[in-house]
């Protein structure tokens, strides 16, 4: 019987490093893992809007839900057995919604306990933001401001902690021992999955 595939979200608020992690742990570990990109990060680039009015921002979410649910399921598909490790989850757009969580999960016929059984585990890389450091760091689709992404940080910390297999991945002064720090908790996770 072939091994149900493994899901890992990586998240956080903006500038906590996933990016970065989910690169160097696939490089690092091959074919083993796979990373399913951002739907977000794919959409904007392709043109949706950033801002707008409610209506704009609600139907650009709906599309990023529907995009990363079906990309993992693609992925998911396509790869087999492999760990999927997620840059992002369907939970993240909640926090995004012009209005409350709840809303977000109600108008997709969802709920935030549904969603969050669709991941393994949650590695949580807290924004660099806690710490006054910029968030910028050369990616063109990022807008928000260092007050914002604390805000958003707090947010998602609150939704996705309430996951059984959650972990906090704190800032650090530096960037290469806080990477370090998700890397050696992503190996633990995975070092679980293949004991199974």
């Amino acid at each position: 019987m072939k091994k149900k595939c493994c899901r890992i979200v990586l998240t956080g608020g903006p500038g906590g490093g996933k990016t970065t992690a989910a690169d160097l742990y696939r490089r690092e570990i091959g074919d083993k893992v796979v990373v399913v990109p951002e739907a977000a990060t794919l959409l904007y680039l392709g043109g949706f809007p950033r801002g707008g009015e409610e209506g704009v921002r609600q139907a650009t979410q709906r599309a990023i839900y529907n995009v990363q649910l079906n990309l993992e399921d693609a992925y998911s598909a396509h790869y087999g057995s492999r760990i999927l490790l997620c840059d992002r989850g369907t939970v993240d757009g909640s926090v995004y919604w012009p209005g409350e969580s709840d809303e977000f999960f109600t108008h997709l016929g969802t709920s935030l306990e549904k969603e969050l059984l669709r991941y393994d585990a949650v590695i949580f890389f807290e924004t660099a933001a806690v710490g006054g450091i910029s968030i910028e760091g050369g990616n063109p689709i990022r807008i928000e401001s260092t007050e914002e992404a604390l805000l958003l940080d707090r947010q998602l910390k609150k939704l996705w902690s309430q996951h059984p297999h959650f972990v906090f991945v704190p800032h650090n002064i530096s960037f290469i021992k806080k990477v370090n720090s998700g890397l050696s908790e992503l190996a633990k996770i995975v070092a679980e999955y293949h004991k199974r």
